[in-house]
């Protein structure tokens, strides 16, 4: 799980759009983008929540198709989805107090990720 919210909003800043939207999309089957309270309690338990969720032991037929062990990680993160939609307000992207925008990579193995923001407004 990477925090992402500080790149969004320098993001958003470089474009000197005031009011509108970011959008944040992560283009990959096995990764998504969401909010939560980046905090190291969470951070434990969102991935404990996702083996709940997509156990890795389950038995996928893409891993049958396929033989890369990450059927799971393409559950979990078509259940987030790639991308998200903040508005923007007098120039910051519009969050909560312990809300930060995060990308959680679920594939079994490394990859590189790419992020890309999309700011419209005025």
């Amino acid at each position: 799980m990477h925090d992402l919210t500080g790149g969004v909003a320098g993001a958003v800043a470089e474009t000197g759009v005031t009011d509108g939207i970011v959008t944040v999309f992560v283009p990959g089957a096995t990764a998504a983008i969401t909010t939560i309270e980046f905090e190291p309690g969470l951070r434990r338990d969102f991935p404990e929540a996702m083996e709940r969720f997509a156990p890795r032991d389950l038995r996928y037929l893409h891993d049958e198709s396929w033989h890369d062990g990450n059927g799971h990680s393409h559950v979990r993160a078509s259940a987030l989805g790639p991308s998200l939609t903040v508005p923007v307000a007098a120039g910051v992207p519009v969050l909560g107090t312990w809300q930060q925008i995060v990308l959680v990579d679920f594939d079994n193995r490394p990859r590189d990720r790419r992020v890309v923001v999309t700011v419209l407004g005025e």
